[in-house]
C-alpha cells in the first residue's frame, strides 16, 4: 500500500485544553492546531538564517580560536535558534500522536514558544557581544520554556506500553532539562567566577546538549517516523530502537561527568556505550530501508546523508582525542569540526524529514479550508504541497554547507567557513518559500472559488468555522511579534552598551606621547586553561604598574596574550610596557614583571 490518504479515526467526546477540537474529518483528536507546530519550524528556518550568516560573521575567530565567544555564540544560533527549535516543534506535534494523549494546555505551548524564541536569540547575542546582562534574560527565559514544555507534555509522557518511542522521548526531556541546568550553571559563572570553564568542562555540557537531548529525541521519533514515511513494517521486537534509546543517554551518563571530572577511564567507558547506542540507531535505519515499501526517494537520501555525518563525528572526534595532547590547536579545531558533523547529523535530518511532516502537518489545516483537491482535480496528497526540485536544491546546499562547515573548522580555512554558513543560509532561504508558497496559493484560489463546502466538523457535526483558525494564527503572530520586540530590546542594548563603551574609550584616551609613571602598582591573579582565562579583562589608570600573577590551571604549557586596541602582541611578543607571565602545568605561577608603566 503506497497510499498518502489519511483515515479518519475515532474522536474522543470531550476534547480536552491540549487538543484541536475543531479539527478536520481525519486528523487524530489529540494533535494540537498546525499554528504550534509550524511556529517553532518557522522560527527555525529563521534561525538557521542567522546561523550562517553569523558564521560567515566569525570566520576569521573560527580560524584562530574555534573556543572564542563569537564561535561560540555562532553554535549557539545552530544549536537553540534552529536545531531545539525544529525539535520542540516535533515534540508539540509528535509527542500526542505516539502517546495517544492530547497536550494539557495550547496556552502553554504558545508561552513556551514565545519564550524560547526569545531565549534562542538573546542567548547567542548575549555570548557575542559580551552582553552579560543580556545572556542572564536569556538563560531565564529558557529556564522558563523548559519548565512550561515539561508541564505541557507531562501528561502524554506519563503514557504506559507506547513502546521505545515515548520512552526515549522521557529520556529526551529529561535530557534537555538536564542541559538547561549545565547552562544556567554557566550562564552564572559567567559573571560568578566560581569554578573554571575549561574545554573538558564545556564539552561535557555539549555531549548532553547533542546526544541526551537533541540527538535522543531524533532516535525517539525516527521509530515513530520511519515505518511511516517508508512504508516499513519491521517484523520482531525491534531491539535495535531499545538499545538506541537505552544506549544513547547510558553513554551519556557515564561520559559527560567522564569530562567533568577528568576521568579518563569514565569518559571513554561513556564513548563506548554511546557509540551503541548510536549502532543500535543505525541498525534500526538499516533494517526499515530494508523492509520499506516505499521506491527510493529524496527523504531517504536525505536520512542516509545524515547517518553519514554521523558517522563522520565519530571519526574527528576520535582524531581529536589522539591529536589534541600533542598539537593542541590542531585538536581544538578537530574537536569543533566533530561537533559541527554532529550537528550536521541532526541538521540534515530536520531539513528532510521538514518535507515529510510539514505537507502533513499543513494537510489538515487546508482540508480545514475547505481545500481537498490536488492538481487535476484528483484528492490532495501530501507530495502536492511542495516543490520536489526545490527539495532537491536544498538537499544540495544544506549538504555542502555542512561539509564546508567541517573543512574549514578541522582546516582552519575562513573561506571554507564562510561557504559553509552562506550555504546553510540559502538552505533556510529556498526550504521556507517552497513549503509555504504551494498551501498559500491553494488556499487563495479555494477563497476566490466561493464559500467551502463542509469539510470538518465542529464537537462532531456542522461546518468547520474560519474564526478558529484564524485566531490560533493570530495568537501565533502575537506571540512572535512579542519574542521578536525582546529579541529587537536586547539587540538595542547590546548595540549601545558597545557604543557607549567605544565612545568612553576614545574619551578617555590622553593625546599621544609617553606615560608618565603615576607611582601606583595594581597586582591581579589570573587563572587560564585551555580555553579560557579569568578575569578576561582588566582595567588600570594611566600609569600604574600592572602586575599579573597567572595559575595555569589546564593541561598544558600556556603564554597568555595580551590584547589592546584591537591588536594582539603574539604568543612571542612582550609589550614594552606590561607584564608577559608564562605559566606551567603543575599550577605554580611564574611571572616576568616589567618596571614601565601600563598604558591599559
Amino acid at each position: 500500500m503506497t497510499s498518502e490518504a489519511v483515515r479518519a479515526p475515532r474522536r474522543s467526546s470531550a476534547p480536552s485544553a491540549g487538543s484541536w477540537a475543531d479539527r478536520p474529518a481525519g486528523v487524530p483528536g489529540m494533535v494540537p492546531p498546525p499554528s504550534v507546530p509550524l511556529a517553532f519550524l518557522s522560527s527555525a528556518a529563521i534561525g538557521l538564517v542567522a546561523c550562517g550568516v553569523a558564521w560567515v560573521w566569525v570566520r576569521g575567530a573560527a580560524a584562530s580560536d574555534p573556543t572564542a565567544d563569537p564561535v561560540v555564540a555562532a553554535a549557539h544560533l545552530g544549536m537553540l535558534a534552529t536545531l531545539s527549535m525544529g525539535v520542540l516543534g516535533a515534540l508539540h506535534q509528535f509527542t500526542p500522536v505516539v502517546s495517544q494523549r492530547p497536550l494539557r494546555s495550547i496556552r502553554l505551548a504558545r508561552a513556551t514558544f514565545a519564550s524560547w524564541l526569545a531565549a534562542a536569540w538573546m542567548l547567542p547575542l548575549g555570548i557575542g557581544f559580551e552582553q552579560e546582562g543580556v545572556v542572564e534574560a536569556g538563560g531565564g527565559l529558557a529556564a522558563l520554556a523548559i519548565a512550561l514544555l515539561v508541564v505541557n507534555l507531562s501528561s502524554p509522557l506519563a503514557a504506559r506500553g507506547r513502546g521505545a518511542p515515548l520512552a526515549g522521548l522521557r529520556l529526551a526531556v529529561a535530557g534537555f532539562v538536564v542541559t538547561a541546568c549545565f547552562g544556567v550553571l554557566y550562564v552564572a559563572d559567567r559573571r560568578g567566577n566560581w569554578f573554571d570553564l575549561s574545554g573538558h568542562v564545556v564539552l561535557a555540557h555539549a555531549i548532553v546538549g547533542l546526544f541526551a537531548w537533541l540527538g535522543l529525541a531524533y532516535v525517539a521519533v525516527a521509530e515513530k517516523l520511519w515505518p511511516m514515511f517508508f512504508l516499513a513494517h519491521v517484523p520482531g521486537r525491534r531491539r535495535a530502537g531499545w538499545v538506541a534509546v537505552c544506549g544513547v543517554p547510558g553513554g551519556v551518563a557515564l561520559l559527560s561527568p567522564g569530562l567533568l571530572l577528568g576521568q579518563p577511564v569514565l569518559g571513554w567507558l561513556g564513548a563506548a556505550v554511546l557509540a551503541v547506542g548510536l549502532a543500535g540507531h543505525l541498525t534500526s535505519l538499516v533494517s526499515h530501508v530494508g523492509h520499506r515499501r516505499r521506491r527510493a526517494d529524496l527523504h531517504l537520501l536525505f536520512v542516509a546523508t545524515s547517518a553519514l555525518w554521523l558517522l563522520a563525528g565519530a571519526g574527528l572526534a576520535l582524531a581529536a582525542g589522539l591529536v589534541v595532547p600533542d598539537r593542541h590547536h590542531l585538536g581544538v579545531a578537530l574537536v569543533a569540526a566533530a561537533v559541527a558533523a554532529f550537528g550536521g547529523w541532526l541538521l540534515e535530518t530536520l531539513v528532510g524529514h521538514v518535507h515529510k511532516v510539514v505537507p502533513f502537518i499543513v494537510w489538515s489545516w487546508l482540508r480545514s479550508r475547505g481545500v481537498d483537491k490536488g492538481p487535476g482535480g484528483r484528492p490532495l496528497m501530501f507530495s502536492d504541497l511542495y516543490g520536489h526540485r526545490w527539495a532537491g536544491v536544498a538537499y544540495g546546499l544544506v549538504t555542502s554547507g555542512i561539509a564546508s562547515l567541517c573543512v574549514g573548522l578541522a582546516a582552519s580555512l575562513q573561506a571554507a567557513t564562510a561557504a559553509g554558513g552562506a550555504l546553510l543560509a540559502a538552505t533556510a532561504v529556498v526550504v521556507a518559500p517552497n513549503l509555504s508558497v504551494i498551501p498559500l496559493r491553494m488556499v487563495r484560489r479555494r477563497k476566490a472559488a466561493g464559500p467551502p463546502t463542509t469539510t470538518g466538523t465542529v464537537g462532531g457535526t456542522g461546518a468547520l468555522p474560519p474564526a478558529v483558525h484564524d485566531r490560533s494564527t493570530t495568537l501565533s503572530l502575537v506571540a512572535v511579534a512579542l519574542a521578536s520586540a525582546a529579541v529587537l530590546m536586547a539587540a538595542t542594548v547590546v548595540w549601545s552598551n558597545q557604543h557607549a563603551t567605544t565612545t568612553a574609550i576614545i574619551a578617555a584616551e590622553p593625546a599621544a606621547g609617553p606615560v608618565v609613571p603615576n607611582g601606583q602598582t595594581k597586582v591581579v591573579d589570573v587563572g587560564s586553561g585551555e580555553f579560557y582565562a579569568r578575569p578576561s579583562t582588566i582595567s588600570v589608570a594611566f600609569g600604574t604598574r600592572l602586575v599579573l600573577h597567572v595559575v595555569n590551571h589546564g593541561t598544558m604549557d600556556h603564554d597568555l596574550q595580551l590584547e589592546g586596541r584591537r591588536v594582539r602582541t603574539g604568543r612571542d611578543a612582550t609589550p614594552p610596557s606590561t607584564s608577559r607571565p608564562r605559566h606551567r602545568p603543575d599550577g605554580t605561577p611564574s611571572t616576568r614583571r616589567r618596571t614601565a608603566p601600563s598604558p591599559t
